[in-house]
């Protein structure tokens, strides 16, 4: 089988490093509760990690590996495309060379996280509930629009509510892993 080259920002490896492995990792906590039991709690998904080990073989192999730490030298993120690994916006955190560089050798390691962008510092109002009337009726429920890259995590989140609260007020949705930009989703 033939795989497509691994590239990152505007670099493309000429050949596949030779090993990589790929982490995910969910963080639980336990805490001790009476009588000698405890109980573990979710903290939810963390970062994904991609590790790797390559060379650059032949003439040129040192030009090449500058070449990739050039890439790392920029402090931004960037689209990372792994043969079978997800496209996904990453950093590249770590590259190292692992035995004393040749012209024509260079054994070396990386390692890019993914980058998770759902987050924002910025305040901005989104939708404002209306009051209720003197009747006592309740106020008019206010939707959210999904765009491109949302999920019902970072949506709930965003509202200050959990995952299983933005799911009872919308009983529509039969999977919450599948969404599409365009839906409403009912926030209040």
């Amino acid at each position: 089988m033939i795989l497509s080259p691994m590239r990152y920002k505007d670099y493309v490896w000429p050949h596949n490093p030779r090993v990589y492995a790929i982490t995910f990792k969910r963080p639980v906590a336990a805490h001790k509760v009476p009588f000698g039991t405890y109980v573990l709690q979710n903290l939810g998904r963390s970062f994904r990690a991609l590790r790797g080990e390559g060379e650059f073989c032949g003439a040129g192999a040192y030009d090449e590996f500058k070449k990739l730490a050039t890439v790392f030298y920029d402090n931004e993120p960037g689209l990372l495309i792994h043969p079978i690994w997800q496209n996904a916006k990453a950093y590249f955190v770590s590259l190292e060379v692992n035995q004393e560089p040749t012209e024509d050798y260079v054994k070396y390691s990386f390692e890019f996280w993914e980058c998770y962008d759902g987050y924002t510092a910025e305040v901005r109002q989104v939708a404002e509930a209306a009051p209720a009337d003197d009747a006592g009726s309740a106020p008019e429920p206010a939707y959210y629009t999904v765009v491109s890259g949302d999920c019902l995590w970072n949506i709930a989140k965003r509202f200050g509510m959990t995952l299983d609260q933005l799911l009872a007020l919308n009983p529509q949705i039969k999977n919450p892993n599948l969404i599409y930009p365009g839906d409403q989703i009912r926030i209040s």
